[in-house]
């Protein structure tokens, strides 16, 4: 295994220009056409990507007869490369924002079920601030505390519990999550006026689509069958995609699902799926608004926050 330089030894010898050229690199496979759209020689541009391999540590690029190709390591690199002059195009977003006195940019997750709870407020926002620039992410609450560790995210609605280190966030409760069994508009119980979950139970080609293990939203649901004394279904179909679950729903007239009853609604609205009339003994946990725990918050960062402080309670 080689020895990679130390993180210092790395920021202090790498230049934003070489990260450049690294990715005309990978867009060209050719030194010349890299060189060129850099502003360098060939000579000069064949230099630059020494002084990267050797402050780096490792070979990135390999000749062939189809030009430079990348290696495992330098495939990382360049990956890397690109996030770095995103967050430089972010930087001079955000402060043409500024000093313009509007716009503005803000970073932020979501998890599935708290999506409509955000397009409310961030509407909200944007009839006061019409020039932000958003960008969303939807995914699981693990990834959404992984990615505000990383400076990646403003903040998230999502939850903390599922984090070893709580502590790490400073979290707000801004929403009582209910919950709501789902299916094809013609699956065979959805015109019972009343459902028990031993009714799903004893039909053998209901299928559930579930969150992966130790989640809450499938912990929750393991919690309901066990309470009931029935077996928790063996066969299985996992995602964390809103999407994939309302397109195997719509395919599939035996399949249900758990939802968030916001979410569950909207889909029903429009004809896509079907709630069916079965009551939930178990609550989920709160929605939370999350930030990392003493990182400071921009203007717009602050707006959003408090726009959910506007919400009135009964509907938070």
């Amino acid at each position: 295994m080689q020895d990679i330089p130390s993180l210092s030894s790395i920021t202090s010898r790498l230049h934003l220009k070489q990260l450049r050229l690294l990715t005309a690199l990978a867009d060209h496979g050719s030194l010349l056409k890299a060189a060129e759209q850099v502003a360098l020689t060939q000579p000069g541009a064949s230099k630059a990507l020494q002084e990267i391999e050797t402050t780096l540590g490792a070979q990135l690029f390999v000749r062939t007869n189809r030009g430079l190709e990348a290696t495992d390591l330098g495939h990382c690199v360049i990956r890397y490369a690109r996030l770095i002059q995103t967050d430089l195009a972010h930087l001079r977003e955000d402060m043409i924002g500024i000093l313009q006195g509007h716009g503005g940019r803000l970073a932020l997750g979501v998890i599935m079920g708290a999506v409509p709870l955000l397009t409310d407020a961030l509407t909200r926002l944007l009839e006061k601030r019409p020039a932000l620039s958003v960008e969303i992410v939807e995914d699981t609450s693990a990834r959404l505390l992984r990615m505000l560790d990383q400076g990646r995210l403003d903040m998230a609605i999502c939850r903390t519990s599922i984090s070893q280190q709580p502590h790490l966030y400073d979290s707000i409760n801004i929403h009582n999550e209910k919950l709501a069994v789902v299916a094809n508009i013609h699956h065979p119980l959805a015109q019972q006026q009343t459902l028990q979950l031993a009714d799903l139970a004893g039909q053998s080609d209901v299928r559930w689509i579930v969150y992966s293990a130790n989640m809450p939203m499938r912990l929750l649901l393991e919690r309901e069958f066990h309470e009931t004394n029935l077996r928790f279904p063996l066969h299985l179909l996992e995602t964390t995609s809103a999407f994939t679950t309302l397109s195997l729903l719509q395919r599939n007239p035996s399949f249900v699902a758990l939802m968030s009853v916001d979410v569950a609604q909207f889909c029903t609205r429009f004809g896509m799926t079907t709630i069916l009339p079965l009551a939930l003994q178990s609550r989920s946990e709160p929605y939370q608004l999350v930030t990392r725990h003493g990182s400071m918050r921009s203007s717009v960062a602050q707006l959003f926050i408090d726009e959910f402080a506007e919400v009135p309670p009964e509907t938070a």
